[in-house]
């Protein structure tokens, strides 16, 4: 089982790979880094989430010879369900899981606050908001140089998606939330209208940025929903 993992605002895919040695080595853990950052650091930045979306679905469509789940956070949710759409465009199967972490439904996001380029005092002070970012590092001017560029883009992505009523997808879709975040329960709830499969909320401790507070925990869920998927034991022991 392929774990495809798409990262959040201002992150780098590479978060992911600590993941490999949490999960059973039969899950497969496949980083999905974006243009502009990491390996991918010599390519422009991208500013559209349906072009992302359908760039990485016609990298990813070739690769996927067997069963595989998409994961994502915050924005790296809402380019997941968009990936999930382009890949079954492009005649792939349809993943196992959806895995929407930290984002309310893509039908009622509201993204008009970020459609205009925000200074480097407003990423800043977003970034104190959502209390996921050390102010050892945000006081860094060498490490907020490089990284305020990549948030700016990203926060363009969420003020230019626009979403796109369509079939709902095939597979289930299992939601994660913090019960901290500001993300509301309807919100988190409407994701049930994009499958016609089975529909998952768990909400864990913690605020926006559970998915490091509370990475055992959210680890141990999605190890949990991908083994009933596959047949297998849910002992998240490696083996």
């Amino acid at each position: 089982m392929r774990l495809l993992c798409l990262p959040y605002s201002g992150g780098s895919a590479m978060f992911y790979a600590r993941w490999r040695r949490l999960l059973p080595s039969w899950i497969d853990v496949r980083p999905v880094e974006w243009p502009g950052r990491g390996a991918r650091m010599d390519e422009p930045l991208a500013t559209d989430p349906h072009v992302l979306a359908a760039k990485l679905a016609g990298e990813l469509g070739g690769q996927l010879d067997g069963p595989y789940a998409l994961f994502g956070h915050s924005l790296g949710a809402v380019i997941a369900f968009e990936l999930a759409h382009g890949l079954l465009d492009r005649g792939a199967a349809a993943p196992a899981v959806l895995f929407a972490s930290g984002a309310e439904a893509p039908a009622v996001r509201d993204g008009s606050r970020w459609r205009e380029p925000l200074s480097d005092d407003a990423l800043k002070q977003e970034l104190r908001h959502l209390q996921g970012t050390p102010d050892e590092a945000l006081s860094n001017a060498e490490l907020m140089r490089s990284a305020l560029p990549v948030l700016r883009a990203d926060f363009l992505m969420c003020g230019a998606y626009v979403y796109r009523p369509r079939r709902p997808l095939p597979c289930p879709v299992h939601v994660f939330a913090g019960a901290g975040d500001e993300t509301g329960r309807e919100a988190l709830e409407t994701w049930r209208r994009e499958t016609s499969a089975s529909f998952t909320l768990d909400v864990l401790p913690g605020r926006h940025f559970f998915i490091h507070t509370q990475q055992a925990e959210l680890i141990e869920r999605i190890g949990a929903a991908l083994a009933l998927r596959s047949g297998r034991s849910i002992d998240l022991h490696r083996s």
